[in-house]
């Protein structure tokens, strides 16, 4: 007994086979637990009633002469505020963002006894990093979003 195909049925065949395919990749996806699915924020909604504040916090920052930098070094990542400022008075908090990972993600507060603080490398691995400094200086608050890679 041989068993004919005709080439409707054999594309029908095909079809379903390709769409098992597909559907084990989705099924694999949402209940393995090494996939991980993180959103940037947790609280996304309560964020968006913010942005004009960050709006004008980064207005605030590009009015001065003299930014705050992020630059990249050996050691981890220098952040040097402008001159001029009295930096025993500078306070805020610097944020570090890995999109990758979401367990790399850490933050610092900013005290400074020099215009410049150096965030260390042992909490940083290579790769792309989102980095967002809120700080404030007088009563008047700035901000500064980057990407830098490390």
């Amino acid at each position: 007994m041989k068993i004919k195909i005709n080439w409707g049925t054999a594309i029908v065949i095909a079809m379903v086979l390709f769409m098992a395919f597909i559907l084990q990749f989705v099924y694999r996806s949402i209940t393995v637990d090494k996939y991980n699915h993180n959103l940037v924020s947790e609280d996304y909604y309560k964020d968006e009633l913010y942005y004009q504040q960050e709006i004008d916090k980064m207005n605030n920052a590009n009015k001065l002469d003299q930014n705050l930098t992020v630059e990249r070094v050996k050691e981890g990542f220098l952040l040097t505020f402008p001159q001029g400022m009295d930096h025993t008075k500078i306070t805020g908090t610097a944020y570090f963002q890995r999109p990758s990972n979401i367990n790399l993600d850490f933050q610092q507060d900013i005290l400074l006894s020099e215009a410049k603080i150096l965030i260390n490398h042992t909490n940083l691995v290579e790769g792309k990093w989102k980095v967002k400094i809120d700080w404030k200086y007088n009563d008047i608050e700035y901000l500064l979003k980057e990407t830098v890679f490390f």
